[in-house]
């Protein structure tokens, strides 16, 4: 029975988003490795910003640093 636990960042992720999400990771097992979709648990967690980290940055210094990276290329 697989399980599989996707964490994204709270960022307003739709009902329909996370039921592709939930599919398409339920079909790729079955796809893949042959898993029964019937047994096959999916979870979403969405976590806070103040909860995520990239790089040893809070994810949004994170993202204005590669924003800002990007601004001078």
């Amino acid at each position: 029975m697989p399980y599989v636990n996707i964490r994204i960042t709270r960022e307003g992720a739709t009902p329909e988003q996370k039921a592709e999400l939930i599919g398409g990771v339920t079909d790729l097992l079955q796809r893949v490795l042959g898993k029964n979709p019937a047994t096959t648990v999916v979870t979403i967690d969405e976590v806070e910003f103040e909860n995520w980290g990239i790089g040893g940055l809070p994810v949004l210094d994170y993202r204005a640093a590669q924003a800002a990276k990007e601004q001078k290329r």
